[in-house]
């Protein structure tokens, strides 16, 4: 599912909002968990997952055309641990 498939099966399911108003929800609590990790906070959505940021330590990668040794820098990566209830239901455990 995309953003906008989001927005409108949310806009589809609470007639009583405006389309525009339900996009900007669903903006407004995306913009809230990427400014949160952009802060180094955590993000818990309790029941679906957690949201963080992981430090990925300087290492030497490999070009895989070339096979020549190049330097990775360090980076923060995005990381999802999904919930129990989520893990659950993905496997059938309702």
């Amino acid at each position: 599912m995309i953003r906008s498939e989001l927005i409108q099966k949310l806009a589809d399911e609470n007639p009583h909002l405006y389309q525009r108003d339900v996009e900007r929800i669903v903006n407004t609590v995306f913009e809230e968990i990427i400014e949160a990790m952009a802060a180094g906070d955590r993000v818990e959505l309790r029941g679906f997952g957690a949201f963080s940021v992981k430090q990925r330590d300087a290492r030497i990668g490999r070009n895989p055309r070339t096979g020549e040794s190049v330097e990775v820098e360090a980076k923060h990566v995005p990381f999802f641990k999904t919930g129990k209830l989520l893990r659950d239901r993905l496997n059938g455990h309702e």
